[in-house]
């Protein structure tokens, strides 16, 4: 479903990243950025097990369930808004998710080429 939230890195109207679980700093599906937002959630990854690994071991564990914070805790093949500076120290270190490029903010490019992200395109 496109959104009147931006564009994505492709240049065409941002769509959302995820419902179930519900994703985005806003909670909204959507991988908008804003001034609140200081950890950039731009880009739309789907979770796999090695990423959720690494984020982990660096003090972000997204497996947990966190109830009182409305978090399910993430599985293998969740979609998920990242913090693009994460999805980037993933792809130094060769473990970067899978991203969905129609759901991934523009202000993602900033920090990443498009071609790496191209490089670890998923469907849409």
């Amino acid at each position: 479903m496109a959104t009147k939230r931006g564009k994505n890195v492709l240049g065409s109207d941002l769509l959302d990243c995820s419902h179930e679980p519900l994703t985005g700093f806003y909670r909204d599906g959507c991988c908008r950025t804003g001034a609140n937002d200081m950890g950039l959630h731009t880009v739309c990854a789907v979770m796999t097990a090695d990423f959720l690994e690494f984020t982990a071991l660096r003090g972000n564990d997204l497996s947990t369930p966190m109830p009182e914070h409305r978090f399910p805790g993430l599985n293998p093949g969740d979609r998920w808004c990242l913090c693009v500076t994460r999805w980037k120290e993933a792809f130094e270190a060769g473990v970067a998710p899978q991203v969905v490029l129609e759901a991934t903010h523009f202000s993602a490019l900033e920090f990443c080429e498009i071609e790496d992200l191209r490089a670890h395109a998923a469907e849409a």
